[in-house]
């Protein structure tokens, strides 16, 4: 029953928007080529599958944010634990990473570009930041929260630097860091979109602006269609990672 209300409930809401649409464009002063309806936005999204534009332009998104992330969560999980455990640390760079975090990492294109030129490095590169930072705040706190008593009982059994970090550290943060990372994709997701626009020629973001330009705005309603379920996809990904680690969490009594 819970199951069949959590998937008809969407539809049912999705439907709604749909049909609100409709009857926008039905009932507006807006012609077709300023705000197509979801008949021709749906006859656009198959002719952009069948040229196989739509999958490139996907792909070429998807591989930036998953070189960005990845890159972002591997730097940043380790110097957050790192601030987290030792005080040198959190003196050192806690402070540049609060002065760094607020800057928008859009506000880096100028820079990214003269330093990488056109093309996949500048784009990773803001995508990069838009995670970095994040994560590093995320697990740092994460890190601080841990119950003093855990060190406590690792150090009567003589742990090592390395079995604490093991056997303590990383499974106490882990809840922590993965809402952080589900939230930090999404993050990920929208940079993307703004830099595509800018330093490349390929990608989501991309083919809106692309499209915008030849007046195509129903190309620009695909685009960001599929930015929305891209986007909701990653989303039940990360979530789905979270339920998993509860479940593993719940059966090894942490």
């Amino acid at each position: 029953m819970i199951f069949k209300r959590n998937f008809i409930l969407p539809i049912v809401s999705f439907s709604v928007i749909i049909a609100l649409w409709e009857l926008v464009v039905v009932y507006g002063q807006w012609s077709v080529q300023v705000f197509p309806g979801p008949v021709a936005v749906m006859n656009s999204f198959y002719e952009l599958i069948m040229n196989g534009k739509l999958l490139k332009d996907s792909v070429a998104s998807l591989y930036r944010v998953t070189i960005g992330f990845y890159l972002g969560a591997l730097l940043g999980i380790p110097l957050g634990i790192m601030i987290g455990r030792v005080q040198v640390f959190k003196y050192l760079f806690n402070p540049l990473i609060q002065f760094m975090r607020p800057i928008s990492p859009l506000a880096w294109i100028p820079l990214s570009m003269l330093w990488f030129g056109i093309g996949d490095q500048p784009a990773i590169f803001l995508i990069f930041l838009s995670s970095f930072f994040p994560i590093v705040v995320s697990t740092a706190i994460a890190v601080e929260r841990i119950n003093p008593i855990y060190f406590q009982v690792a150090a009567n059994f003589n742990f090592t630097r390395m079995e604490r970090l093991s056997k303590v550290v990383i499974p106490a943060i882990v809840p922590e860091v993965v809402t952080a990372l589900r939230l930090t994709v999404a993050i990920a997701w929208l940079v993307v979109v703004a830099a595509e626009m800018i330093a490349v020629q390929s990608g989501l973001g991309y083919l809106i602006l692309d499209s915008r330009n030849a007046l195509r705005m129903d190309y620009v309603m695909v685009g960001m269609i599929v930015i929305g379920i891209i986007g909701l996809i990653l989303d039940i990904i990360m979530y789905e990672l979270s339920q998993i680690e509860s479940v593993v969490a719940s059966r090894f009594g942490r």
